[in-house]
């Protein structure tokens, strides 16, 4: 659940969320907090399967645009850009959390990954970002925030999180490079890692319960985040106030990470 929030801090700010697929999704949770401290949003849906889904939180939002992303099919991914420059002329964050891997392919050991899973495993969860980044950079007219979600497995072996702990180490370098790259034009890029969540994405990841009975056990503060802890401290990133960090990865676990 968000907090109340009474002071609209992001209120004149708009920007792009990208990998709601239904109320459970940390998209979602990012979205939420955004709109509830007064940011305007254009949100995607991956496909015509999706799109019943993610209309109903749209309309929540009182989202101007709405549009398809697939962003492995040419041209999808440009044509959200063109729109939001057409409409907006400007935008000043971007919210990536999507990721990919076929389940042959996460569901088996690095060392025996084939070459078109691990392709489409990078494409997918790491290169669209900085694609993203790419077609930002020129709409970010006064500088702007660029995020992307990863996971713990990125820096340490996580057990079954096998290829996609590689796709979110790379992730991560991307995002200190990104933040380097474009840290003088006022633009700032942050990777969020979240602790284990209960989402349609994580469902993929086997014995996924298991990580989050140990993760709340675990965690210094005993509980697990929740889209909402994640959605509040990613929009607080958002924030003129945040303007001086950058190229960091923000952990949301509860201390989880720091625990042996």
């Amino acid at each position: 659940m968000l907090p109340t929030v009474k002071a609209k801090l992001l209120e004149g700010k708009r920007g792009l969320i990208v990998g709601i697929a239904n109320d459970q999704s940390i998209a979602w949770g990012c979205a939420r907090a955004f709109r509830a401290l007064g940011a305007e949003l254009a949100v995607t849906y991956l496909n015509d399967k999706a799109k019943p889904h993610v209309e109903p939180l749209a309309k929540e939002l009182e989202a101007p645009i709405v549009m398809p992303l697939d962003v492995s099919a040419p041209g999808q991914l440009e044509a959200v850009f063109e729109r939001i420059e057409a409409e907006w002329g400007e935008i000043d964050f971007v919210v990536h959390s999507i990721a990919f891997s076929p389940k042959d392919t996460l569901q088996g050991r690095v060392v025996d990954v084939p070459r078109d899973g691990f392709l489409m495993t990078m494409d997918i969860s790491c290169w669209s970002f900085i694609r993203m980044a790419h077609l930002a950079e020129p709409l970010m007219k006064r500088g702007g925030t660029l995020f992307t979600m990863s996971y713990y497995g990125s820096q340490m072996v996580v057990k079954n999180y096998n290829i996609m702990g590689v796709a979110k180490a790379a992730l991560e370098s991307a995002v200190r490079y990104l933040a380097a790259e474009l840290g003088p034009k006022g633009i700032r890029v942050h990777a969020i890692s979240p602790g284990p969540l209960a989402t349609r994405a994580a469902s993929g990841i086997p014995e996924f319960d298991e990580l989050l009975h140990k993760a709340q056990e675990t965690a210094p503060a005993r509980s697990l985040v929740s889209i909402d802890d994640v959605g509040m401290a990613t929009a607080f990133l958002a924030h003129d106030a945040a303007r001086l960090i950058t190229g960091e990865t923000l952990y949301i676990d509860g201390g989880y990470h720091i625990i042996d």
